[in-house]
């Protein structure tokens, strides 16, 4: 197999671990946002952050270690995801606050924001976080 195909293959092998850790995680943002919201009638936005936390703790572990293999240093790697999240989170707490203030169903908003988070943390993940670092674990390992 020469490396154009080897490295097409590993993209989409990372893409599809990434998806499945990603609906894991989507499915906890979801429970954890639903209980907020309708059992501890929390607003939009405080149960939107909180279930929005444990989904990223959640996927950043995973991805890590399992679609991105990374060795990089850890502290290191989770300023940067905390540096995306530093955008993403204000933006993303302001126009679900924003769409749900006039009028907008709380779980389209949600599920639209799930979407977006999803195509741009892969991306940032991928290309910013761990660019250098994927499969880093792996040669250590083997090593």
């Amino acid at each position: 197999m020469d490396n154009q195909t080897k490295y097409k293959n590993e993209n989409i092998i990372q893409m599809v671990k990434f998806t499945f850790f990603s609906i894991s995680a989507g499915a906890i943002q979801a429970i954890t946002f639903t209980l907020l919201f309708e059992i501890a009638n929390l607003i939009y936005w405080p149960a939107y952050l909180i279930a929005l936390t444990l989904s990223v703790l959640w996927n950043y572990t995973l991805n890590r270690k399992f679609t991105f293999k990374s060795a990089n240093n850890i502290p290191v790697a989770m300023l940067k995801v905390g540096f995306y999240y530093l955008l993403f989170t204000p933006a993303s707490t302001w126009w679900g606050d924003a769409l749900t203030g006039i009028g907008w169903n709380e779980y389209l908003v949600l599920a639209l924001t799930m979407i977006t988070n999803f195509v741009t943390e892969f991306l940032y993940t991928k290309y910013v976080v761990y660019h250098n670092s994927i499969n880093t674990a792996v040669k250590k390992e083997e090593a």
